[in-house]
């Protein structure tokens, strides 16, 4: 029997719907037969909530309270404590207290990702807003993380379902900032972890990439803007030299209505809201949030805190069920790729020098 993995779990903002999602996603027995989750959070919280949503399936889930990540056990839900007994939940309001909680929760999962004790990360979502702090001062997790782990290259947003993979040039910058941000080196960069991830990360062997303009109508030949023929396309070109499929750059107002949507493997916007605000029209309910680039791996549901009704018994699971599923499925995506390209054939030498060509198996 293959070794389960240990998912870390950061409960995001407490007075969100980080708690209701994650409780109603672990309702159904059958997830514990792919991993044994562990949430960095406080059992006071979770059982909080679990009196909020009162199932049938919540009613007989049992905790399971560690100290220590090599006491997780299969078949519960492990929780670690990492805030205080005495944290006042407030569902449905912004505070100090959601900000630091968040953040504790966050630094204890980042911890043991760097140790190696848990597998993969996932998190509950944060209010950007209060948990900043002079320990945290990014727009997101995307941006922490990629403090915590990138080495030599950026991470990468992408937003998925099972019809679509939306990467971004930009990310959580303000939208005056955007023309300067989208250069052509970032978009090369962009792209290449963006190929080496839906090699690596989704099994996609050779991946047809699809790359959005940045001016209305694709500038309309320079008379809207001309960042793509100065900008986008010596970077398509740069990549596709280096044997990346690249197509575009397209007119981002009509691409995700037409049909080219299912030619492509991924899809590289320019800006947060070019890609985003699309997608999640369509993949709302189901999206997930993955960063890429990464030596980790760490997903997420698409949405955010939804204050408005949290503490309601109203929040959907479905898009942390499927960031579950994503990170399972990269997990075990990262393995086979790993095991499939660990002894590469060497490249052989053919003497063509006489008038007969012969292997020499002696030569580089």
């Amino acid at each position: 029997m293959e070794k389960l993995i240990k998912i870390g779990i950061t409960q995001g903002d407490i007075n969100g719907v980080g708690y209701e999602v994650i409780l109603k996603t672990f309702a159904d027995e059958r997830v514990f037969d792919m991993c044994i989750p562990i949430l960095f959070g406080l059992q006071k919280v979770a059982n909080y909530y679990k009196k909020q949503i009162e199932t049938e399936e919540l009613k007989s889930a049992d905790f399971h309270v560690i100290h220590d990540i090599y006491k997780a056990v299969p078949g519960k839900l492990n929780i670690v404590p990492c805030i205080e007994d005495s944290t006042q939940v407030e569902p449905g309001k912004s505070t100090q207290t959601g900000g630091m909680a968040a953040y504790k929760s966050l630094e204890r999962a980042v911890n043991e990702l760097k140790k190696g004790t848990i597998d993969g990360l996932l998190t509950a979502p944060i209010n950007k807003h209060n948990i900043q702090s002079e320990n945290f001062h990014f727009p997101g997790h995307t941006e922490y993380l990629e403090n915590q782990f990138a080495t030599d290259t950026q991470s990468l947003m992408i937003l998925l379902n099972e019809n679509i993979r939306v990467a971004l040039v930009t990310g959580h910058i303000p939208l005056a900032e955007v023309k300067s941000q989208v250069t052509t080196a970032r978009i090369v960069e962009k792209l290449k972890i963006f190929r080496k991830s839906l090699q690596e990360d989704f099994g996609i062997v050779r991946p047809r990439i699809a790359v959005l303009a940045l001016n209305p109508h694709a500038g309309d030949d320079g008379f809207i803007g001309n960042e793509e023929k100065t900008v986008i396309q010596p970077a398509l070109n740069e990549v596709e030299n280096a044997g990346i499929s690249v197509f575009g750059p397209y007119a981002a107002d009509g691409f995700f209505g037409s049909p080219n949507l299912d030619l492509f493997d991924g899809i590289l916007a320019m800006y947060h809201d070019q890609g985003l605000a699309p997608f999640k029209a369509l993949a709302m309910d189901n999206g997930v949030n993955f960063t890429a680039g990464l030596s980790v791996i760490r997903t997420s549901p698409a949405h955010g805190t939804a204050y408005d009704i949290a503490g309601k018994n109203q929040a959907s699971e479905n898009s942390f069920r499927h960031a579950l599923f994503t990170l399972l499925d990269i997990y075990q995506n990262r393995k086979r790729h790993k095991s499939a390209t660990a002894n590469p054939l060497k490249k052989q030498y053919f003497d063509r020098s006489g008038d007969k060509e012969k292997l020499d198996l002696t030569q580089e």
